[in-house]
């Protein structure tokens, strides 16, 4: 692809992230390593947690809010009988107690957490105030917990499985809504069992449609970088919109829409699909060129039957145009 004439690229890399830095040490190392300015993280990672981290690069940043709506999924080790005041093994303690609780009680305080439940996120987090995220001012000593950021809100756990049990540990396995703090799914774990608990270990399985046995670790992008071949790893951006409907478009309509311009095609629009990625850009779709270049995401306008852009990806004209037996304007698949 090509952006003022010069050759550039830009994708979805998998990352596993190591435990230890943080997300956004991890852009900083694929910035330096790649040599490219443009690069982000969609989803933060504690230093703690491992597993997958989403890095977008280039035009892919454009892409972080679709990928973020995702499903995500989680193993946690969780420490029964102590309480930090950060939810996790790098806070300070503030209570101990003996555990004195089986799986059984362990399986039944779980069941009150799965389904659409209200969550208080923790006060050291990566939530903003003012631009200075809340951990930072809770180690200045800020009442963060009279913010506004630390109301209630609502997440949803559709699975929520105990894995392992090692008293004083047990491993859960947690599908849930973004959004959703593991770390305040521990403590209150943890309250509701009366000994108190707190976030010992955790590793991202999945955010979205990738997974963690598809990530690659940072040393083995590094080689990749060394050896000339790191572009072969990342994901095309559209792998991010992959459940929006896509529009096929013919030549004379691709060019028009890289030109920012809305375009008119015979089919009707596709209908709107439910899920995570709705609720980040409801009735949009992918258009693509007719050689198969991702160019857009567009929305339909009923009232003038066109194809309005939304967010324009393409950096130069197609050129291919169609033959004379290539059929209709545009397509609609589904």
């Amino acid at each position: 692809m090509l952006y003022g004439g010069t050759p550039v690229i830009d994708g979805i890399l998998n990352l596993d992230k190591p435990r230890g830095p943080t997300s956004h040490d991890v852009v900083g190392r694929v910035r330096t390593l790649t040599g490219v300015r443009r690069v982000g993280h969609a989803g933060t990672l504690d230093p703690l947690a491992t597993g997958v981290l989403l890095v977008c690069i280039g035009r892919a940043t454009r892409v972080t809010e679709y990928l973020m709506a995702g499903q995500k999924v989680y193993r946690a080790r969780v420490r029964l009988g102590i309480a930090t005041d950060s939810y996790d093994a790098e806070g300070q303690v503030v209570a101990e107690a003996p555990v004195e609780v089986s799986r059984a009680q362990v399986e039944a305080a779980l069941a009150r957490f799965r389904g659409a439940i209200t969550q208080v996120p923790p006060a050291y987090s990566a939530l903003k105030h003012k631009g200075t995220p809340l951990h930072r001012l809770a180690r200045q000593g800020v009442e963060v917990k009279r913010l506004s950021l630390l109301k209630a809100r609502r997440v949803e756990i559709p699975r929520l499985a105990l894995t392992a049990w090692e008293p004083p540990e047990c491993t859960l396995e947690v599908t849930c809504s973004p959004g959703t703090y593991v770390r305040a799914l521990a403590h209150d774990l943890g309250q509701v069992l009366g000994c108190g608990a707190h976030l010992a270990g955790l590793t991202r399985l999945a955010s979205g449609d990738f997974c963690l046995e598809d990530a690659v670790t940072l040393d083995e992008f590094a080689q990749a970088v060394s050896e000339g071949r790191w572009p072969d790893l990342l994901h095309p951006l559209d792998a991010a919109l992959a459940s929006f409907p896509a529009l096929h478009l013919d030549a004379d309509a691709a060019r028009r829409l890289c030109l920012g311009q809305a375009v008119s095609t015979s089919p009707q629009p596709p209908s709107s699909r439910g899920g995570e990625k709705e609720a980040a850009g409801v009735g949009l779709t992918r258009a693509y060129g007719p050689d198969g270049t991702f160019l857009a995401l567009v929305a339909y306008d009923p009232a003038s039957d066109i194809w309005r852009p939304r967010k324009v990806f393409c950096t130069r004209r197609p050129e291919s145009r169609p033959g004379p037996d290539e059929g209709p304007v545009g397509g609609v698949e589904r």
